[in-house]
């Protein structure tokens, strides 16, 4: 990270439990920079602060995500006001979607947001996600869909993006991108990973120009016990650790 952005250290001035969540944000940023699931400044993570504030943090507008520290996160309030005054600004359409999704899902600790080339190019398929792999069975037992009304600005959209979402894991923005909510930000991180990787095989098989074998349908109306059978000890936090390991193999500053 550039020594030009001079950011001070936030260790010793927050909880060690929101420590924690901004050094596993700022993982999660440097994750999806690593993987190329980044789209310049543009995309989000959000993680909400535990707490009665209803607090969130979120990513400075203007830095990459191979940039982001935990101490250069943004900690705003419902309405995306930040609560340090000298911290970056931030990406109020960005913040939109996210506050929508925090406002309403308690369980959504953690929301994700990418722009990928696989997501988006799904996102316009009509037919959306389909079952043609393993990886897309599990995104699929939990999958909802929001249309496309522009740049997610309004206000009353947040409505409609939270009513189309309900309980849902996965979303699919039409013509727009990916969105993963988690229980924690290792869940969320590796619930995009298995709906961007059913994306990028989707396309792929359908480039192939060959007829595609889909799952059959009694499989996947079976799929969410399937899916709560193999994920069980299985999900993000065992994956977590290892990626963050990896991380501090290639370039530790992200916990600054």
């Amino acid at each position: 990270m550039s020594s030009q952005l001079a950011i001070p250290s936030r260790k010793d001035s927050v909880s060690a439990e929101e420590w924690q969540l901004r050094v596993d944000l700022a993982a999660a940023y440097r994750l999806i920079a690593l993987h190329g699931w980044d789209d310049l400044i543009f995309t989000h993570l959000s993680a909400r602060i535990p707490g009665d504030e209803h607090h969130f943090l979120i990513n400075p507008y203007g830095m990459m995500f191979e940039e982001i520290t935990t101490s250069s996160l943004v900690r705003v309030d419902q309405e995306g006001n930040k609560l340090n005054p000298d911290d970056f600004d931030i990406n109020p359409a960005g913040f939109n979607i996210h506050s929508a999704i925090h406002d309403v899902r308690e369980d959504a600790l953690c929301v994700m947001h990418t722009h990928t080339i696989a997501g988006v190019a799904v996102s316009a398929q009509q037919e959306g996600l389909q079952a043609l792999s393993q990886q897309s069975l599990f995104p699929l037992a939990s999958l909802a869909y929001h249309d496309y009304e522009g740049v997610a600005l309004r206000e009353d959209e947040k409505a409609r993006l939270q009513k189309d979402l309900g309980n849902a894991s996965f979303m699919i923005l039409r013509n727009h991108g990916l969105l993963t909510v988690g229980s924690s930000i290792a869940d969320a991180f590796l619930g995009m990973f298995i709906l961007q990787r059913a994306c990028e095989i989707q396309v792929s098989a359908l480039a192939g120009n060959r007829p595609l074998t889909p799952i059959p349908a009694g499989i996947v109306d079976s799929i969410k016990q399937q899916a709560a059978q193999v994920t069980r000890g299985m999900g993000g936090a065992l994956a977590w650790p290892g990626l963050l390991r990896k991380l501090d193999r290639i370039d530790p500053s992200f916990r600054q």
